[in-house]
């Protein structure tokens, strides 16, 4: 992976080259920010511009030495890949078990999207995470000598998702690291990560697309039609990975509309056994097409707030998301806006926590209840 592969992120790539250009590399890089960003992506980059022997004067790999032809095909012998996973039985499971299914992910998508992972695990509802037998495993490879460049590189794809015992000891290696080995983690979510790890990490912030990058890659790379490009770019929040969602999943998108406006009806209503019903369709959808729709809930509760009370021409929505808005946004207004996001940020937590998907979506149900007539008082 070289640096011109990558759409935008500019300065971030700015920010690496010069720090690997002058030779003050940190032994642990944090590159951080939203999911569907072109971080791990970055690290790679970063890895084979390291290690590259004939670095090109506009500043980046080569792509023709040994160093980075192994890169590009993911052998690199000094190149450490460390990523979330699930235990096979109960035996211990490291990451040489996945090996081809994480080359996979990386050759086929550059903004690594996790539900595509899962799907690779055999999973969809799992919840992988690095385990200690993976960091005491990776140990015993760091105590050995770089093979064939200067530095070893570990990549270290969402380090929030490593387990206690794991953080612990991968904390021990950071606050003493090997003189020749160099971390570069990527994380989605930098607040979950072990305080003291974080701490001692040298963080670099990826920046969102906007939309005009984002809605260019998708008509560049993946040749989505331009207005396609455009509306999907709108709604995804800067996001490569909720773009192509919006555009592959379109029937996904129909459902939960569909789901929204009747819990929205049946709560006005107080159809207490229509949303009984409804909550057992939500907990059909299974633990992340559930986080998926409170995601999109929420939202939609924005923007029929924005509907209510700003501008319309601010409203970012699909036609048949407005025209039930047209309806329905004067009951979001500042009496329950707040109280309904947070509703719907609880069900994400609880979903997120495995807690009773059937109970989570009826408690939700029935507390919309309260909160949209409380929008009509």
């Amino acid at each position: 992976m070289r640096f011109a592969d990558i759409p935008g992120h500019e300065d971030t790539k700015r920010r690496l080259r010069e720090m690997i250009d002058a030779g003050r590399i940190p032994h642990a890089i944090l590159l951080h920010g939203q999911p569907g960003t072109a971080k791990y992506a970055l690290a790679r980059a970063a890895a084979q511009y390291i290690h590259c022997s004939r670095r090109t004067p506009s500043g980046d790999s080569c792509g023709q030495c040994p160093d980075c032809i192994q890169h590009e095909t993911f052998n690199h012998i000094d190149t450490i890949f460390c990523f979330p996973l699930l235990k096979k039985n109960s035996k211990p499971t490291i990451c040489n078990d996945y090996a081809g299914e994480f080359r996979d992910l990386m050759q086929h998508d550059m903004y690594m999207n996790f539900d595509t992972w899962l799907s690779s695990l055999g999973n969809p509802n799992g919840q992988p995470a690095i385990y200690v037998e993976e960091i005491t495993a990776l140990l015993s490879r760091l105590n050995l000598k770089a093979r064939q460049a200067k530095y070893k590189i570990v990549l270290l794809w969402l380090p929030e998702r490593l387990r206690t015992e794991a953080a612990n000891k991968m904390l021990k290696v950071i606050e003493e690291p090997f003189a020749d080995t160099i971390f570069i983690l990527t994380s989605d979510s930098p607040a979950s990560i072990l305080p003291t790890i974080y701490s001692r990490t040298q963080r670099i912030a990826v920046a969102p697309y906007s939309e005009a990058q984002l809605s260019d890659i998708l008509q560049q790379s993946m040749a989505v039609d331009p207005q396609v490009a455009d509306a999907a770019a709108a709604l995804a929040e800067g996001s490569v990975t909720r773009a192509t969602n919006l555009i592959n999943v379109d029937s996904e998108r129909r459902k939960y509309i569909s789901f929204f406006m009747e819990l929205m009806r049946a709560a006005w209503q107080r159809r207490v056994k229509d949303l009984r019903d409804w909550s057992l369709d939500i907990a059909a959808l299974g633990r992340e097409g559930s986080l998926r729709f409170y995601e999109y809930c929420a939202r939609m509760i924005g923007e029929n707030f924005i509907m209510n009370v700003g501008d319309d021409r601010l409203v970012a929505m699909t036609p048949d998301e407005r025209a039930f808005a047209q309806k329905f946004s004067p009951f979001i207004n500042e009496r329950n806006v707040e109280k309904l996001l947070e509703l719907f940020s609880k069900a994400c937590a609880d979903t997120a926590m495995n807690g009773n998907a059937k109970i989570i979506a009826f408690d939700l149900a029935v507390k919309t209840i309260l909160l949209i007539k409380r929008g009509n008082e």
